[in-house]
């Protein structure tokens, strides 16, 4: 098959890159491209999760029967689309096991990269 079979119009354009609010984990990936039987497809960069010991701690909160993830988020950080935060703090990678577990122990950290007081 030659060039003008594959694209009669010419090379398709690239899709726009996707706009992840400044909020989402996905925030500042960069973006990929592959081929895929004739078309153009792109798609987010892995994400590196980092290890909880890059949080500097704010705080503890201890698991109540009945909490969810994003209401948990919304309690401690404003926001319940921000759970991840709470997962990237506690080493966890299915957000159900963040509240899984009444009495347990959750770390509320500020973001990676931002000091605590003892890291000064």
């Amino acid at each position: 098959m030659t060039f003008p079979e594959l694209f009669p119009g010419g090379l398709p354009q690239p899709p726009q890159a996707p706009a992840f609010p400044a909020t989402s984990r996905y925030s500042g990936l960069p973006l990929a491209t592959v081929w895929l039987e004739g078309r153009q497809v792109r798609y987010v960069t892995r994400r590196f999760v980092p290890q909880p010991e890059r949080f500097a701690a704010l705080r503890e909160h201890l698991v109540a029967a009945g909490e969810r993830p994003d209401t948990l988020a919304a309690a401690e950080l404003g926001d319940p689309e921000r759970f991840w935060l709470l997962c990237d703090a506690n080493g966890v990678l299915d957000p159900a096991e963040l509240t899984a577990e009444v009495g347990r122990r959750l770390r509320v950290t500020l973001p990676e990269g931002v000091p605590g007081a003892a890291d000064a």
